[in-house]
């Protein structure tokens, strides 16, 4: 497999996720996409993005992949879904992109994150760039829906440091409604981190109308609480950032006129969880 580069000469770099970019790997021949996917000498990324402070510890690089097998109602990224939709990088082109950073997010302590879309979708890319930042001693942390982490080999989980997890909502059917998914893959891939004493920090968006049922929220939280190794919880107030990307890519948004949640809802939601003994904010 050849080094593949960006024929449209668009950045890797992007001053913010919100950035929509669309059809930027396309023209990358189908047998060579599922050959490189296959072995992860390949992956597309929306984009990069640096100097977060909001995607983990300290200050941080976070690598946004394309590809989701979820349709989660508020998602800010739709095109992410498409794993096309990214620009078709190499595992040596992306640990270079890194390596620019390495000492200075050292010095941060900060790391990378890759995100998504759903990152473990390119499971073999996302997991040689992990291993690689790990070589380079920079602090790794996925974010993820967990769906598919059942994948994930025990040797996959030593190059994490971190897993930031979402947790969407509580219930089979509501959560069905909510992504299109079920939730138990989710639940079960935080119990093997569990159980392996990864560290974990829970993300839930809270949406009104959608997430904020209070009975629904203590029942996530009793479930983080019982793992033991959830660090954190983030309760992430809903926003309408994404919205133009719903527009512009012709997809009908059910949320188009839902209002961002209240500061008392947001900190009612974190009571809920503090009252479980875990730290959130």
């Amino acid at each position: 497999m050849t080094e593949v580069s960006d024929t449209r000469q668009v950045p890797l770099e992007a001053k913010s996720p919100f950035d929509l970019r669309v059809d930027l790997g396309k023209d990358v021949p189908e047998t060579d996409v599922r050959t490189a996917l296959a072995r992860g000498d390949m992956g597309f990324l929306h984009s990069f993005t640096t100097g977060s402070a909001v995607d983990g510890p300290g200050i941080r690089v976070v690598g946004w992949t394309t590809g989701c097998m979820w349709r989660c109602q508020y998602c800010h990224n739709p095109d992410t879904w498409t794993m096309r939709n990214g620009i078709p990088v190499s595992v040596t082109q992306t640990l270079e992109e890194l390596r620019k950073y390495r000492h200075g997010l050292k010095v941060m302590s900060g790391g990378v994150t890759i995100s998504g879309g759903e990152p473990l979708m390119q499971r073999p890319f996302v997991m040689k760039v992990l291993s690689g930042a790990r070589e380079m001693g920079i602090h790794t942390a996925i974010e993820t829906n967990g769906f598919l982490g059942a994948e994930l080999t025990d040797a996959d989980l030593g190059s994490i440091d971190l897993v930031l997890l979402g947790i969407k909502t509580w219930g089979r059917e509501r959560h069905r409604a909510l992504t299109g998914r079920d939730p138990e893959p989710t639940l079960e891939f935080a119990r093997r981190l569990a159980a392996r004493g990864l560290p974990v920090w829970v993300r839930f968006v809270l949406v009104p109308g959608l997430t904020d049922d209070t009975s629904d929220i203590a029942q996530i939280a009793s479930f983080a609480a019982r793992l033991g190794n959830v660090q954190r919880v983030e309760v992430l107030p809903f926003h309408q950032m994404g919205r133009f990307k719903w527009q512009t890519l012709g997809i009908r948004y059910a949320l188009e006129n839902t209002a961002p949640p209240s500061a008392a809802a947001v900190a009612e939601a974190c009571g809920i969880f503090r009252a479980q003994g875990l730290r959130a904010d």
